[in-house]
């Protein structure tokens, strides 16, 4: 029987076991971390981990759950991270995977012998142990490797990233400077001015920030129901809907979105707004230079500040294979449907891209395409390299040509891909 090795017992990592069991395959799972969920298990510690003690899913249950494993009914429309790892774990026990996965493991190393079989090699409580798979299932994260910003100068207080940050309390008093629009540093900012003797904001750009509720619903769910509507027209219904609920960003001090919603991932956060008119979160614009405890920024302020919050992103990170095989921490990541490498067949990767809404939905159907293959219910494209440079040429969303945005899909248009691939299998 075909041996399948799955690095990342987090989301996709659970997806892509559950399926490839149900075609009866044989498989192990590598973790890093001491139970099921990934980055949705809190921890004291900075580890694998990326979440913070309040923080809740941005996208809604009812586009975030695997479509073989409901959300349970009495959850609320954007779950906590300790209910989100209650659900994978109950996942990952309903379906019998406890019994394949290997907690406590690090993948150090995975590359192709001559017979064109992985050796991985792995870490265990000091025991290093190389075993040999037919495939490999990458689908380690791509949320927990922090990319730190650099500046002019130097700062002498903490700056650290916000993947350090577990309790919000610890900024009791403290002069704060959270550098960000996304969603971690929206977060961020609204979470430690509750504790904070002063939180400001700084921001390089204008960002949209969407509510998470818009006409009693949640807004993806709304936004689903225009999706048949040209690109164009949703964008701009979707902005007016946004300008209805917070009026003018200039009203707020903060710059205005030059780029049309889409362009960048754009923010879930219902309470920056209100913090904000509140006088609990001061909006600053980029920084130009460090100088001690003093930050001075472009526009010619400058301010004093104890901690220095950088939510600037991670760096897509594959630290098992040799850089010279593999590397897709800047620039374009050349996979067919987001899982498919051009050259190497038997090798997938679950979960790395970003949709404009959750991962989880679409990495299970990657799963099931990836199972498929395997027992051979399902062919690959044979102009596939064809086909990924005409994916990377068109993608759902011409966005800012930065890090963050070298893997984002729209969430409908990219399931409706694998469902068509599924459909023909």
């Amino acid at each position: 029987m075909q041996k399948i090795c799955i690095i990342g017992a987090g989301p996709s990592g659970i997806t892509a076991a559950k399926n490839l069991l149900d075609e009866g395959l044989d498989i192990t799972v590598y973790d890093y971390g001491k139970e099921v969920g990934g980055n949705w298990v809190f921890s004291e510690n900075t580890s694998h981990s990326s979440v913070f003690e309040t923080t809740h899913i941005i996208s809604s249950k009812t586009l975030s759950e695997y479509a073989d494993f409901p959300f349970p009914a009495d959850y609320p429309d954007y779950p906590s991270h300790w209910q989100l790892a209650k659900y994978f774990q109950s996942y990952a026990k309903h379906f019998g995977l406890y019994k394949y996965i290997e907690f406590e493991t690090e993948v150090t190393h995975a590359e192709l012998n001559t017979e064109g079989k992985w050796l991985v090699t792995s870490l265990k409580n000091g025991i290093e142990k190389t075993a040999v798979f037919d495939y490999l299932v990458v689908a380690n994260g791509h949320h927990w490797k922090p990319r730190m910003p650099e500046y002019e100068g130097s700062f002498t207080g903490k700056f650290i990233h916000s993947h350090q940050v577990k309790r919000f309390a610890d900024f009791k008093n403290e002069r704060v400077l959270v550098i960000g629009g996304g969603n971690s540093a929206c977060d961020v900012a609204v979470e430690t001015s509750r504790f904070s003797q002063r939180t400001d904001l700084s921001w390089r750009k204008g960002y949209w920030i969407v509510p998470k509720f818009l006409y009693g619903e949640p807004t993806d769910v709304v936004s689903s129901r225009i999706r048949f509507l040209p690109k164009w027209l949703w964008q701009r219904l979707s902005q007016f809907s946004i300008w209805l609920k917070f009026g003018s960003w200039e009203r707020y001090g903060l710059q205005k979105p030059t780029h049309p919603i889409g362009y960048t991932h754009p923010t879930i956060n219902d309470e920056l707004m209100y913090f904000i008119r509140h006088g609990k979160i001061h909006p600053k614009k980029d920084i130009k230079r460090l100088d001690g405890k003093t930050v001075h920024f472009i526009d010619g302020t400058s301010a004093e500040y104890d901690t220095i919050i950088a939510c600037t992103g991670y760096i897509i990170a594959h630290p098992f294979f040799d850089k010279d095989f593999i590397d897709y921490s800047e620039g374009e990541v050349p996979l067919y449907l987001r899982m498919l490498h051009p050259t190497i067949k038997n090798l997938y990767f679950i979960g790395l891209f970003q949709p404009l809404g959750c991962i989880w939905p679409a990495a299970e159907l990657q799963s099931k395409i990836m199972a498929r293959e395997i027992t051979g219910k399902w062919q690959r494209p044979k102009n596939i390299e064809e086909l990924i440079k005409k994916d990377l040429k068109n993608p759902d969303y011409q966005q800012d040509k930065t890090p963050r945005h070298t893997i984002t899909v729209d969430y409908h248009k990219f399931k409706k891909r694998l469902l068509k691939e599924l459909a023909s299998a």
